[in-house]
């Protein structure tokens, strides 16, 4: 099986092209790729795919072998893929996901795509929808008791559930600890992703994320959008917001008018080669 390993911002996964390779077991594939060890390491494996709706399909799973709705790292990176790969020649590109068909500006040089604006479509924010069971219509600001703290946590589904909480220092979070009591809560049926976010100024926030199937990341694309409509939802910030991740920073923008969030931020290719595919 040809690959090409590619990251955004240190969100990294392995791209297989779909067009030339079959993958007949693409959750064992994910576990077995994904290995840091034995594997080409990665947080999960995504299939580049023809689509009968958009102009490609991505196929997305997780570290652990379970299937993904969406990553906007790992979007920007399917863009640049088939771009810089020749496939089309378009820099405004439609990919259909699990969480619907969105849509990829690319900023190019010498032939190269070298940024992605994803428009992530509409924050959802009803609990039923994220899904968060809840006697609250909307998550904002509810606290959850986890290993004994409190926390302020805001939940917001990108296509993917979220739930977003305030900390002083995110370097202090317990986050190997924390992060799985937070994923595996009862609360939510489909587990979550978790967002230990710090707000620095009403311009800039950081934040590390723990994601459902993978554990702690260097970047998660929808997490990052999360954070940002949490944090304008909570006053923190106003609805253009840098997002500081261990791998990089991403730019935020959620358009109210429009109720659409966009997210602008790089995609490179890490290296290509071949691996002996699982029968």
């Amino acid at each position: 099986m040809k690959f090409t390993k590619m990251q955004g911002i240190g969100n990294d996964y392995v791209y297989v092209n779909c067009f030339e390779e079959t993958v007949e077991d693409p959750g064992e594939t994910a576990i077995r790729v994904s290995n840091r060890h034995f594997g080409i390491g990665s947080d999960g494996l995504i299939l580049i795919k023809p689509s009968d709706k958009a102009d490609f399909m991505m196929d997305m799973y997780n570290a652990d072998g379970s299937q993904g709705a969406m990553c906007g790292n790992g979007i920007r990176c399917v863009a640049k893929y088939v771009y810089d790969k020749g496939m089309t020649d378009k820099t405004e590109i439609s990919i259909e996901t699990k969480s619907g068909i969105k849509f990829i500006k690319l900023t190019t040089a010498d032939g190269r795509a070298e940024l992605a604006q994803v428009n992530m479509g509409a924050p959802v924010l009803t609990a039923e929808k994220i899904p968060v069971v809840s006697n609250s219509r909307e998550i904002i600001g509810e606290h959850i008791e986890i290993d004994g703290e409190v926390y302020h946590m805001t939940c917001v589904s990108m296509g993917n559930p979220h739930a977003v909480v305030y900390v002083e220092d995110v370097k202090k979070v317990q986050i190997e600890r924390t992060g799985p009591l937070f994923e595996n809560h009862p609360c939510f049926p489909d587990r979550v992703n978790t967002e230990f976010v710090h707000v620095i100024d009403e311009n800039t926030i950081e934040m590390r994320v723990w994601e459902r199937g993978s554990g702690e990341t260097l970047a998660c694309g929808t997490g990052a959008c999360a954070s940002a409509v949490a944090s304008i939802l909570n006053g923190y910030t106003k609805d253009e917001v840098t997002v500081k991740l261990l791998g990089g920073d991403l730019k935020i923008r959620w358009d109210k008018k429009e109720n659409l969030v966009y997210m602008t931020g790089p995609a490179e290719i890490v290296f290509e080669g071949e691996i002996t595919c699982l029968k």
